[in-house]
């Protein structure tokens, strides 16, 4: 017989000091791109329909000038993709350590000694030894803790690493896992004429996020992870890709995603769908990976305009801060409240076209 199912304790969350409005960097962006008209038309399209107020950077310079992005007089300096990642190296293990400490404090009757398992998320740097090892040292966890990366998997990534703690919860009920996911996505901004260019750059920001996966015996409010699916929409496997270039990682995010996502929706999020046939579902935690893919799930799954409220007000606080937003999302929702045994279905997409999605149940 299979004890209390696994579940999230508490999530915490943390963004870079500099914050840039969107319309800031609508005109840096079109400072950069000026010279064709219609390059500018498209750009102000959809930096002012994009819902986003604000994202965070890690980058400074962006406003300040006179640093590796952005030289004297204003103009983009496109660093190698060296220079970026040695930003990466410097700046993702504060980001992962305050997330990680913020779910800490909310975390009722779990403390960092509990720990037993890190899963580490990051699909914008590579570092060695990685973030899962800074967790380690940053947070006085025992060396014998066992360690996992997941690596340039996208947007998506959170639900793999969730679905790797629920495993090892499973497989022992005193673990304790901490998965941490953060993405510095402004690293990888390259100015771009290309609508796809445009669109990725409009919406891509900094985050971190964490949570503290755990069965034993429950302590308040926590959201139960009840069951994952994981599917593939191929028609879409060149709609959005993430490779390495020689200036940074070049993000391909095709307008057609939101209309193959709400095209595919049902089919794609069946098994989730048919846990929830018999329940009443107030509130969804979809990873806002832009306006566009909102709106079209929404009509897609006939949605009711508050079920998509958190993803909306984490999109236009932060944007898309790739595998960390959905746990943003998570977060807000558990911090809200609800009705003991509320299913939250969640989702999230990435590279692949992947759909990963997952039913969460609301404890009290």
């Amino acid at each position: 017989m299979l004890g209390p199912l696994p579940s999230i304790r508490a999530i915490g969350t943390a963004v870079p000091d500099r914050a840039y409005s969107q319309d800031f960097a609508r005109q840096r962006m079109r400072s950069w791109l000026a010279g064709d008209r219609r390059t500018e038309r498209i750009l102000e399209r959809i930096y002012r329909h994009s819902a986003i107020d604000t994202r965070h950077s890690v980058v400074d310079d962006f406003a300040t000038g006179e640093g590796p992005f952005v030289d004297a007089d204003g103009g983009f300096c496109s660093p190698s993709t060296g220079a970026r990642n040695a930003i990466y190296a410097e700046a993702a293990p504060g980001l992962f350590r305050a997330a990680a400490e913020a779910a800490f404090e909310r975390a009722d009757g779990v403390a960092t000694d509990d720990v037993t398992h890190v899963v580490t998320v990051s699909c914008t740097g590579f570092v060695a030894p990685g973030p899962d090892l800074d967790l380690v040292h940053a947070l006085g966890l025992s060396s014998r803790t066992e360690r996992y990366h997941l690596g340039f998997m996208g947007c998506y990534a959170a639900f793999p690493a969730l679905r790797m703690a629920h495993a090892f919860c499973r497989a022992d009920p005193d673990a304790v896992v901490l998965v941490a996911s953060a993405e510095l996505c402004t690293l990888h901004l390259e100015p771009r004429a290309d609508l796809d260019g445009i669109t990725a750059n409009a919406v891509f920001a900094d985050g971190a996020a964490a949570a503290i996966v755990t069965a034993r015996a429950p302590s308040g409010p926590r959201l139960e992870l009840e069951a994952f699916a994981s599917d593939v929409v191929r028609e879409g496997a060149d709609d959005m890709a993430w490779t390495i270039g020689d200036h940074g990682f070049e993000m391909t995010l095709s307008s057609y995603v939101p209309r193959l996502l709400g095209a595919n929706a049902r089919d794609a999020l069946a098994p989730l769908l048919e846990r929830l046939e018999t329940r009443r579902v107030r509130r969804w935690a979809v990873h806002p990976g832009g306006r566009a893919i909102l709106d079209k799930l929404a009509t897609a799954l006939e949605l009711e305009p508050e079920a998509l409220t958190a993803s909306r007000e984490i999109l236009r606080r932060y944007g898309n801060m790739s595998s960390a937003t959905v746990l943003f999302v998570l977060e807000q929702i558990l911090g809200a409240g609800g009705e003991d045994g509320e299913a939250i279905p969640a989702a999230a997409f990435g590279p692949g076209l992947t759909v990963d999605s997952a039913v969460l149940t609301y404890r009290v």
